[in-house]
């Protein structure tokens, strides 16, 4: 991508799934240095070792700061000279988040006004932060924090100077760090019975590869304060168990329902039908413009006459299903299952 040429991007929380396929995406092309910020240095080695191992002649491209999106301090100190920032840093497991709320109001919140306040000092050009769909109608602590991390970043969008600031929401990433699909493959090769919590709940499905192209879409042709959406299909929870177990060689008739975890939904939303009433339909994307009215509501009352869209709500329920033959294809085209299949075949 040109757009990229000779530019410094900046990921944070870039040891994740991610900033993973942010590299295998860029880091072969003409864009001078991706930048990997976070706090764990294990992660990092890692990281290290394995691009230069496999991509030994650009391998050089990549530094590595450590850091946390909480200090900002640290954040300073490491996006001097940057010019782009994806900002995937984030506490997203919803059951810890539920546990320790305050811990995910410093990471999602307070982390995130960080890097905005720094991308402004430093005249970035562009920062896309990462959401989910459980910002929309937030039932949990990893939802609220996430969807006051959108609130923080429209607010910092109105006097970001020639920082846009664009924030992108999407649903489940397959085989993304921490996700159920990794885990099912482990009960398969293990013996055991898959576990998974309740058989109807619905789910938005996409890979890793569709995640960085929303934040690309977000980075081209977003506007300052825009939230982007990605259409994305569905299916159950039940769907995807059974598609893992004809990938794997697991049995269906075994799989175990353990029940919803705490602060999950039966399905989830990426448009709400308040958004809906300013929503842009791109396509195969929405787009939410920020409202920049000011604080003087009473003009608002007093002239306009404002036609609300047509546009409904967005939701895991509404969109396309998928059945398991679907499913199965989706999951079987990752590059991580190829791999995972490719073990069991040796």
């Amino acid at each position: 991508m040109n757009l990229f040429t000779g530019k410094t991007l900046m990921i944070t929380g870039g040891t994740g799934s991610f900033g993973n396929a942010v590299l295998n995406r860029f880091l072969q092309t003409d864009i001078g240095e991706i930048r990997i910020f976070s706090r764990d240095e294990k992660k990092q080695d890692d990281m290290r070792h394995e691009f230069q191992a496999k991509m030994p002649e650009v391998a050089d491209k990549i530094k590595f700061y450590i850091g946390d999106v909480r200090d900002l301090q640290s954040v300073r100190g490491a996006m001097h000279g940057v010019d782009y920032v994806f900002h995937a840093a984030a506490l997203k497991q919803v059951p810890s988040c539920e546990f320790f709320p305050m811990e995910a109001v410093r990471t999602n919140v307070i982390g995130t006004d960080n890097v905005l306040t720094v991308a402004i000092e430093e005249g970035v050009e562009a920062v896309i932060c990462l959401s989910t769909d459980k910002a929309a109608y937030p039932i949990n602590a990893m939802g609220i924090t996430k969807a006051i991390e959108e609130k923080v970043a429209v607010a910092k969008s109105r006097n970001s100077g020639k920082t846009k600031i664009c924030c992108t929401r999407y649903g489940n990433v397959m085989c993304s760090r921490g996700s159920v699909i990794p885990l099912w493959i482990d009960q398969i090769k293990e013996g055991n019975p898959i576990t998974l919590t309740e058989p109807s709940m619905t789910r938005f499905i996409m890979s890793l590869e569709e995640a960085v192209e929303l934040v690309l879409f977000a980075f081209e042709h977003g506007e300052n304060g825009d939230l982007l959406i990605q259409k994305a299909p569905a299916c159950t929870i039940q769907t995807q168990a059974e598609a893992v177990c004809e990938l794997f060689g697991g049995k269906k008739e075994n799989i175990k329902v353990i029940g919803i975890r705490h602060g999950e939904k039966m399905y989830e939303t990426l448009l709400t039908n308040e958004e809906c009433a300013k929503a842009v339909d791109l396509g195969d994307f929405y787009s939410v413009p920020a409202d920049n009215r000011g604080l003087n509501y009473d003009k608002y009352f007093k002239e306009g006459d404002e036609h609300r869209n047509k546009l409904n709500e967005f939701n895991s329920n509404n969109t396309r299903i998928l059945n398991v033959a679907e499913t199965k294809a989706k999951i079987a085209a990752l590059s991580y299952i190829k791999e995972e299949l490719a073990k069991m075949e040796k």
